[in-house]
């Protein structure tokens, strides 16, 4: 198939598609109202009948033909069903009621992922055009580059053939006079008395005042480190380039974000959870608390309630005045009562802070993280599907590390440890905040070099 015809065949299936959506909108927007109707104080009924449920029976078998959902004595059906008294006796009215509910609920949600379609055009046409403005600035750098370091050798080429050029001017000169001096000399040894013409010619005894080129050289290579100097100013500049990424990067994470607590039942009995679960402390003696199979008793390690077993989520921890921390996500199986190794294998996907201000990336083997400066805020985001962890340099707007192409299958857990006390250096706690989602980024604006 031609280039053109493949791009005229994805312009028709997106086409397509949206006609799906469309018509699927149409027919819900144009259902019959009167069949949904349902005056407030049903409605009220309803809700309540839909929330607690209190009276249900399950159709099983020998029921056939007393409920709505049953069908042959043979099958089980796993609908539950509201009664009054007994199967025979069935609500038709709150029945109905019940599924008209469930129909709204459908047909929200269904305009919920029509929505979600129409805005997957426009993000992803948004991130096109993003890779295409960021590519074409990588290219420009590698140009400007290119350029840079040519003209740098051909400076260095001329520089050293110039240098080359009075060098050999220089002797030439020098050679001259020697040869000069040398042929007067050859013109007075045919005279017989040489003492008298040496005493009248003392000048001629020494040689003419030369340079010492045994010290001097031309280097046949000038242009050695020129590359190495070009890719170190390349490098700054796409480190400067991914900054902007990340930032941009950041303001859609944050999108993700989720409301995170911890969870004091698996905390270590040193540690201290504050009581709206926002906050975590090493403290000094152990806490009188039960030793569940949830909780960690060997690291002062604790997880939150909230655990994922898909899609994405963000949220960001306060990490100021601390000098050990781990920070990260957990598989829910973990062993919670012996040490372990905090690595992708034990089931921790986490950095780790140590000696004031060297973080590690907890891979096996550990990776040092060479950071500008400190983080005060760390934001922390999964994405479950695409099996990536990272973490951001909140305040910063920067990229930390990021744990990528693993396969998860179990439920992931928010992870925090305050690491010990260290005589009071590391008291401070650490503290899951508000995202803040109202970011004013502008992402490609480039300088022109």
């Amino acid at each position: 198939m031609s280039p053109n015809n493949k791009w005229i065949g994805r312009g028709l299936h997106a086409s397509l598609l949206y006609l799906v959506l469309f018509v699927c909108l149409v027919r819900t927007a144009t259902l019959d109202e009167e069949d949904i109707e349902i005056d407030d104080e049903e409605e009220e009924d309803l809700e309540y009948e839909y929330s607690i449920k209190q009276d249900r029976h399950t159709c099983g078998s020998g029921q056939t033909g007393q409920y709505p959902f049953c069908k042959d004595k043979d099958q089980v059906i796993h609908h539950y069903v509201d009664t009054r008294d007994e199967c025979g006796e069935t609500d038709f009215k709150r029945v109905r009621g019940e599924m008209q509910l469930m129909i709204q609920d459908r047909r929200k949600k269904m305009k919920e992922i029509v929505h979600s379609a129409k805005l997957i055009e426009k993000n992803v046409e948004r991130e096109k055009e993003d890779t295409l403005l960021f590519l074409t600035e990588v290219t420009r750098l590698i140009q400007k580059t290119y350029v840079d370091v040519i003209e740098e050798i051909e400076k260095k080429q001329k520089a050293a053939t110039t240098m080359a050029i009075e060098h050999i001017l220089e002797l030439t000169q020098e050679i001259s006079k020697l040869q000069e001096r040398s042929s007067e000399l050859e013109q007075l040894s045919h005279i017989e008395d040489h003492l008298h013409l040496l005493q009248m010619f003392p000048s001629l005894c020494t040689p003419p005042a030369t340079i010492d080129w045994s010290e001097v050289s031309i280097h046949s290579d000038p242009s050695v480190g020129s590359m190495r100097r070009a890719v170190n100013k390349l490098r700054e500049a796409l480190n400067s380039e991914e900054s902007r990424l990340s930032a941009a990067e950041l303001g859609r994470i944050k999108k993700c974000a989720v409301n995170v607590t911890l969870d004091p039942d698996t905390a270590h009995p040193y540690l201290i959870v504050s009581e709206d679960g926002k906050q975590v402390r090493i403290g000094d003696l152990r806490q009188n608390v039960t030793d569940g199979p949830e909780r960690f008793n060997s690291v002062v390690n604790v997880l939150a309630k909230e655990g994922f077993s898909s899609g994405r989520f963000y949220y960001e921890v306060q990490v100021k005045g601390k000098t050990r921390l781990d920070l990260g996500v957990a598989i829910e199986s973990i062993n919670r009562k012996s040490g372990g190794t905090l690595s992708p294998g034990h089931g921790y996907l986490a950095i780790c802070l140590r000696d004031g201000d060297r973080y590690v990336a907890a891979e096996s083997p550990a990776i040092l993280i060479a950071l500008s400066q400190k983080p005060q805020k760390i934001g922390v985001y999964v994405d479950y599907e695409q099996g990536q962890v990272s973490f951001y340099d909140v305040d910063n707007r920067s990229h930390i590390y990021s744990f990528t192409d693993y396969s998860f299958n179990k439920k992931l857990y928010p992870f925090f440890s305050t690491g010990t006390d260290d005589d009071g250096e590391n008291s401070a706690p650490l503290v899951i905040t508000p995202v803040n989602q109202q970011l004013s980024i502008h992402f490609f604006t480039f300088e022109k070099a």
